[in-house]
């Protein structure tokens, strides 16, 4: 179907032609813009790559994904977007059809096998739904589960909505947690899209501490996100950020998140310990306010990502099952 595919680096190659466009029109996530993938790519030792499907010289499909090149091991490719937890690292224009999607996915496979050259072991999909499994299934491809995402669906009119749905304990602790917070003189609460009143040298490392506290995925290769990425992310217009500092004006916690009229994604959340100056319930708090912030945009869906999915749920959000499918060399060909 597709006339043509391309690999792009993007630490070297120029945004793709029509690529912003493309973002535009299927509303796709603040990560795909080119820019940031530049800045997360230029900083990880796991560098994630562009890989876009053209008709007609436009493009209509696209798959990021993370190079794994060892000095000592095998090479091979996880197709994912680093900073997209668990949502697919494809995707697909409407006028791909169900049927021509894996032929277009297969094309891109090889264009990954081909960029890591003779040392290239395979693929792996990983966070790849239910409902894409036909598109990256096939013979010889081994399927695996995975951790599940959280989703919570929005039915509601109103925030009071939402509680209500909860059960009594969780609906009162919520509503206890927010009034501490909003009495609190010596916590100030801020939030909105285009932020560029947070430091992010600050932001960076309070994320950075966070991750490596309560790192809780065995194969996560992800390299701390830098103070440039989380500036030029949290300055867009279509990225609500929720930020929590102190008396003396110290960070102590923040939550930011992807707009989206479809499903509205949590991206980094990040806490100050409590021995060090941190404070209780924020992230309940923080969890609230993303609610809040999906109903007031009347956003389909909030996707609060994987991990956690327990506590999750007891606020009212469900998990949706994931996969991973292993995709050795001989088959991406």
């Amino acid at each position: 179907m597709s006339e043509a595919v391309e690999l792009l680096d993007p630490r070297v190659d120029p945004e793709p032609a029509g690529w912003a466009d493309f973002l535009a029109r299927e509303r796709l996530w603040a990560p795909w813009d080119y820019g940031l993938m530049r800045l997360e790519a230029c900083a990880a030792a796991n560098p994630t790559v562009l890989v876009v499907a053209r008709e007609h010289g436009e493009p209509v499909a696209a798959c990021a994904m993370m190079m794994r090149r060892p000095r000592f091991g095998p090479r091979f490719a996880e197709v994912w977007h680093p900073w997209l937890s668990g949502e697919p690292g494809f995707y697909f224009a409407g006028q791909v059809t169900p049927a021509d999607r894996p032929d277009v996915l297969r094309s891109m496979e090889r264009a990954a096998r081909r960029f890591l050259g003779v040392g290239c072991v395979g693929l792996v999909y990983r966070n790849v739904p239910p409902k894409d499994l036909d598109v990256v299934d096939g013979r010889a491809r081994v399927r695996r589960d995975a951790v599940g995402t959280t989703l919570l669906d929005n039915s509601f009119r109103c925030f009071d909505d939402y509680l209500a749905t909860l059960k009594g304990k969780r609906r009162r602790e919520l509503r206890r947690q927010r009034r501490l917070i909003d009495e609190d003189r010596d916590l100030e609460v801020r939030s909105g899209t285009a932020r560029t009143d947070l430091d992010p040298v600050e932001l960076a490392e309070l994320l950075s501490a966070h991750r490596a506290k309560y790192r809780v995925f065995k194969f996560d290769v992800r390299t701390p996100v830098v103070a440039s990425y989380l500036a030029e992310l949290i300055a867009r217009k279509d990225v609500f950020t929720v930020s929590y500092h102190d008396g003396a004006g110290r960070l102590v916690a923040y939550n930011n998140a992807l707009d989206h009229p479809g499903r509205m994604c949590t991206q980094h959340w990040a806490v100050r310990p409590l021995e060090t100056g941190g404070r209780k319930h924020l992230y309940f708090d923080a969890t609230s306010r993303m609610v809040e912030r999906m109903i007031d945009q009347s956003s389909a869906s909030l996707s609060m990502g994987r991990g956690l999915n327990e506590l999750k749920g007891e606020l009212g959000f469900t998990e949706q099952p994931l996969y991973a499918v292993i995709v050795p060399r001989p088959v991406a060909r």
